[in-house]
């Protein structure tokens, strides 16, 4: 083997490696941008904080569960009490899609519009199952805000007669494991 083609050898293996080497940083970059989907996967736990509904305030607890194989969230919001309402985020190809079981007794779908980047994800009402108009009362929006790791916000908008009838806001905080004596 001449030199000529050694050095050539050399200069190629180098320039492959290069290659590869920033195939996988942009790789590992695109990986960091999570989904809107893996941001609810990872509030899995309990959530403590206060819910407000008008002028009025009040203690609120909700838990969050990763199920059917790792593809869908569980939100319920007030367990084992008399509220309890449940909401089901999951996706469907490239779209972000939630239901609400609510109190209301109707189902409102939402889909979400998130904006690449930004901590907050606004759902959009589709549709209702057990809803005989749009006129009835039900909720319409939702925007889900992601403070940190450990802090969430939710805003609810519900609708009457056609037009917005008052807003549901849920500040949430991780609750931390009890400490060991």
């Amino acid at each position: 083997m001449t030199s000529k083609t050694l050095a050539s050898l050399v200069i190629a293996s180098c320039l492959a490696w290069t290659t590869i080497a920033g195939a996988d940083g942009k790789a590992e970059s695109a990986k960091s941008e999570k989904p809107p989907f893996d941001k609810f996967a990872q509030l899995a736990g309990e959530w403590v904080g206060k819910g407000i509904h008008g002028d009025s305030a009040e203690e609120v607890h909700v838990v969050y569960k990763v199920t059917s194989g790792g593809s869908t969230v569980v939100e319920t919001i007030a367990p084992g009490t008399d509220h309890e309402m449940i909401t089901v985020i999951h996706q469907d190809g490239d779209d972000l899609l939630l239901t609400h079981y609510c109190m209301l007794g109707n189902q409102p779908h939402l889909k979400a519009l998130p904006k690449k980047g930004e901590n907050t994800i606004p759902f959009e009402f589709i549709k209702a199952t057990n809803l005989k108009s749009e006129k009835d009362m039900h909720m319409r929006t939702v925007t889900y805000t992601f403070v940190d790791k450990d802090t969430l916000k939710s805003e609810w908008t519900h609708f009457n007669d056609g037009k917005e009838a008052g807003k549901a806001i849920i500040e949430l905080k991780r609750k931390q494991p009890a400490e060991k004596k």
